[in-house]
């Protein structure tokens, strides 16, 4: 392992940017491992994946709930080198299973053994924020934690499962045998748990650049166009459409614009032209003038 990591870290190819992903690993590792000590152990509340396996056995047997991460992840980071890509895929994943490993077991000796509260709901929330921190930034290191990622992304390769299924499946027997463990109540607890770590895992990842689209059909497109670009400040598209039903050729206006401009557009548009047909939607992220800078 010492030799791995040795050839790793002093190949040509490994830059500060890799520095950088390594170190957001390491960070959310730690915070997955706080989360588990001080609000899911203490309250019974069960992760997912491996780690909630982790905590049924140590709950029957005392093994190191690190230690049965560790050991739970063998097999499955032998799938994952197998079908997700060989070394490639293996690094950031052995880096990040050694990390949550060690950091839950070693943070044993250092924290309150029954945790901060033993109230259910503030272990659920803290539980879930701080575990979905961690998972987003190990996301942002472009890593994966080991357990249900490796398996969801194995069967979502191997048998074309969609992630989201995958997540589905491994969770909820892991919830199942969760409840039947602990009580009925923690499960629906740990449930929303790990609902509230995979919003705040999206949001720690991606952010929150959510943006609206807009598509106008309009008589009037130079109107509304100038309009959008002087008082809105926003670049528009004009695009060339014609009518299924009528056959009639009509303009197209499609705009990107802030949640905050939603309204602001719409009221520029109707009193332009009352006709105008609009759709809404929204964008995951926009990227160039006006929103995000695009990185180097």
């Amino acid at each position: 392992m010492q030799k791995f990591f040795k050839s790793t870290f002093s190949h040509p190819h490994f830059t500060w940017a890799a520095a950088r992903d390594y170190l957001l690993i390491a960070l959310g590792c730690l915070l997955q491992a706080l989360a588990i000590r001080l609000f899911l152990v203490p309250a019974n509340l069960v992760n997912g994946g491996i780690a909630g396996i982790s905590q049924i056995i140590n709950h029957f047997t005392g093994w190191p709930i690190g230690l049965m991460i560790f050991i739970g992840n063998m097999p499955l980071f032998l799938m994952g080198w197998r079908f997700l890509g060989g070394p490639r895929f293996a690094l950031r994943t052995a880096f990040a299973v050694v990390a949550i490993s060690a950091f839950t077991d070693g943070l044993y000796f250092f924290l309150p053994k029954d945790g901060l509260t033993h109230d259910l709901v503030l272990n659920t929330l803290y539980g879930g924020v701080i575990s979905g921190i961690g998972y987003g930034l190990v996301y942002l290191g472009r890593g994966t934690s080991g357990g249900s990622d490796i398996l969801a992304r194995v069967l979502n390769h191997w048998r074309g499962i969609s992630i989201s299924q995958s997540y589905l499946i491994t969770d909820s027997l892991v919830m199942f045998a969760g409840g039947l463990v602990f009580s009925w109540e923690n499960a629906l607890y740990a449930i929303v748990m790990l609902y509230i770590s995979g919003l705040t895992a999206e949001v720690t990842a991606e952010g929150s650049n959510v943006v609206r689209t807009a598509m106008i059909v309009t008589s009037h497109p130079d109107e509304i166009a100038r309009l959008i670009l002087h008082e809105m400040e926003r670049g528009v598209t004009c695009l060339s459409g014609k009518g299924a039903y009528t056959g009639q050729e009509r303009d197209v206006l499609y705009v990107v614009i802030s949640r905050s401009e939603v309204n602001q557009l719409k009221a520029l548009v109707r009193e332009t032209d009352p006709g105008a047909f609009i759709v809404i939607g929204q964008a995951h992220e926009a990227i160039g003038e006006g929103f995000k800078k695009v990185e180097g």
